[in-house]
């Protein structure tokens, strides 16, 4: 799987997990993750939310093989990908995801 760490991101992954949303500053669905991913970080500590410019990350976008904005990278506490989700998520999608991710670490 690939690894993203906090030198890659220039922020601190979260001890439990970390949402990387990868946005463009004209993505209306970009907006709603943004929002979503704030709310559900807000009320679980050691899950972290790092949005990232996609047209100024260039290097991550083809690392990671990022074709479509939003897209959100769930790394677990070792900076794992444990999940990828294209398009704007529904909050189930996005908690199902978390609990996975934090379980399997």
């Amino acid at each position: 799987m690939p690894h993203l760490d906090a030198t890659g991101l220039g922020r601190d992954l979260g001890d439990q997990a970390t949402f990387v949303q990868f946005s463009s500053t004209v993505c209306a669905p970009c907006r709603a993750t943004r929002a979503l991913l704030a709310d559900v970080t807000a009320a679980r500590p050691g899950v972290v939310h790092i949005e990232v410019d996609a047209e100024t990350r260039l290097d991550l976008v083809e690392r990671f093989g990022i074709m479509r904005t939003p897209t959100v990278l769930l790394l677990d506490s070792d900076g794992l990908v444990r999940r990828r989700i294209v398009g704007a998520p529904r909050k189930a999608e996005v908690l199902d995801a978390l609990d996975e991710a934090i379980h399997a670490a």
